[in-house]
């Protein structure tokens, strides 16, 4: 092979060296960060007895609350509370809640009867809830979501010990068949790959509504969704990009910590549901942008490279090394991130998924700069 490359052409042989680095600076990424979630074993355990205020907005949401309430209201926790904040909603919502409360002591309710535009999107009864919520720890989840155990509330409280203010957990879909099911369970098993990762190197940068818990404090310590109050989305991504640091922040990846959700049905929902995530990420810190920026320049071109050498003839047989190395590399990392994530049956998919979402994320990324998207539900 030495021989090989000694007597390539000026312009293969440049082809291989660029290829190479980008090898290598992925395998960096890899070893630096998603190691660390391959390897993490959970938490220093912290006190779990203290209060904590559970805050849920719903928009006509009454088919997902009245499954999935009774489940969160049922949690194997001391003392806590669930605040429901009904918000606009045209259904039948705010008589389930009034129905549930005399059932479930813990739960209240909060009824904003108008769409006010003080915040876009979700961001002013959130707020709402927060102000409302009776202990200083608040957990956030969605009306869609139910708890994957009764030690839910437990798990993520566990996380809390001196100087933790914020803990981010995990919100995997459902299971079903079809390849649109997959995707979008690679995509968010990937997705929290990187932020939980990357939380653990000392560099939190996102966090998901469906599963996150913070202190209130914390929330009135920095103007809570002020800062970014007029952009549609980020009530959870971007107000941890704007307050996490390393000697604040944790991670729970217990199975027994994650909320679930139904994924979307149709791939244009889920395109639409994409394009708003991959807008927000605009508005993260430059740090933050960059790595995550050159980790998806550097597969693009990889990947590009890649199959141009193959289809010249360039190399064939380094460029075939190179790439079988890395998928042994990608393999013994990110199949123990998605074990931890719960989502094993995806491990055989890696590479065949990563291309995909690699060709739609470029696609949306092209689209937004052209036309930005309108619609957010």
């Amino acid at each position: 092979m030495l021989d090989r490359l000694v007597n390539l052409e000026p312009i293969p042989l440049a082809l291989l060296i660029i290829l190479s680095g980008f090898f290598l600076i992925h395998l960096v990424y890899y070893l630096v960060f998603f190691l660390r979630l391959a390897i993490y074993k959970g938490p220093v355990r912290g006190q779990t007895g203290k209060g904590i205020s559970v805050v849920i907005c719903a928009h006509n949401e009454y088919n997902n609350l009245k499954t999935n309430l009774p489940l969160i209201l049922d949690q194997d926790y001391p003392e806590f509370e669930v605040v429901v904040v009904n918000h606009a909603s045209d259904d039948e919502t705010s008589y389930l809640l009034s129905d549930m409360q005399r059932e479930y002591p813990r739960l209240s309710s909060l009824e904003i009867q108008e769409d006010l535009n003080f915040f876009s999107g979700k961001k002013f009864p959130l707020a709402i809830g927060i102000k409302s919520a009776k202990y200083d720890r608040v957990l956030l989840t969605d009306a869609d979501c139910k708890p994957s155990s009764r030690n839910w509330i437990t798990q993520m409280q566990s996380a809390y010990s001196n100087g933790i203010k914020i803990v981010l957990g995990f919100s995997p879909y459902t299971r079903s068949k079809g390849l649109l099911n997959k995707l979008i369970r690679f995509d968010t098993a990937h997705v929290g790959t990187q932020y939980l990762s990357y939380a653990l190197a000392g560099l939190p940068y996102m966090g998901v509504g469906r599963n996150l818990s913070y202190l209130k404090s914390v929330f009135y310590d920095n103007k809570g969704f002020i800062p970014h109050y007029r952009i549609r989305s980020g009530d959870d991504d971007l107000f941890i990009n704007m307050v996490a640091k390393k000697s604040n922040t944790a991670v729970v990846v217990d199975p027994d910590s994650f909320t679930l959700s139904e994924p979307k049905q149709t791939f244009g929902h889920w395109m639409t549901q994409k394009r708003r995530h991959i807008t927000t990420a605009t508005h993260y810190r430059f740090m933050h942008k960059f790595l995550l920026g050159t980790y998806s320049f550097v597969l693009f071109f990889y990947y590009s490279l890649f199959v141009l050498m193959l289809a010249l003839g360039y190399s064939i047989v380094p460029v075939i090394g190179l790439f079988v190395l890395r998928m042994a590399f990608q393999y013994l990392i990110l199949s123990r991130c998605f074990k931890k994530l719960n989502e094993k049956d995806l491990i055989l998919f890696i590479p065949l998924l990563e291309i995909v979402l690699l060709l739609l994320n470029t696609g949306i990324g092209i689209t937004n700069l052209f036309r930005r998207p309108t619609k957010w539900k």
